[in-house]
C-alpha cells in the first residue's frame, strides 16, 4: 500500500508546470548580484581612511598599537546571536600611510564552552 502511494506521490509531481524565474522588464528592477546576497558582506574597501572604515562598519574602532598612520584598529561587531547572549567578533584593521590596508576577524573561542 505504501508503495502505491508513493508511485502516486511521484507520478502527480510530475505533471506539474514548472515555473522558470521570469527575466526583468527592460529598464525595470534588477535584482542585486550574488556578492550583495551574502550574509558575511563586509562593506570595507582597500584605500579607506579611519573615520570612513569606522562609518562602514556602524561601530567605533578601538586603537590597538602602531605609530600615526600605521595604526591598527579593534572593530566589535556585534552579529546578532539569541536572545540572551549575543555574538560579537573582533575585526582587527590594518591601516599604513593612513588608509585601510587589510582586516582579519578573530572569531577567537567562546569562554562558556571552557
Amino acid at each position: 500500500m505504501k508503495i502505491v502511494a508513493v508511485a502516486l506521490a511521484l507520478l502527480a509531481g510530475s505533471f506539474t508546470q514548472a515555473a522558470a524565474q521570469k527575466l526583468p522588464p527592460i529598464g525595470g528592477p534588477y535584482p542585486p548580484p550574488f556578492t550583495e546576497t551574502l550574509s558575511n558582506n563586509t562593506p570595507l574597501a582597500f584605500g579607506m581612511d579611519a573615520d570612513e572604515a569606522a562609518r562602514a562598519l556602524g561601530t567605533p574602532l578601538n586603537y590597538v598599537r602602531g605609530r600615526p598612520g600605521e595604526e591598527i584598529f579593534l572593530a566589535f561587531r556585534n552579529i546578532g546571536g539569541s536572545g540572551l547572549f549575543y555574538k560579537k567578533d573582533r575585526l582587527f584593521l590594518q591601516f599604513r600611510k593612513g588608509r585601510l590596508a587589510g582586516w582579519k576577524g578573530d572569531w577567537g573561542h567562546n569562554w562558556m564552552w571552557q
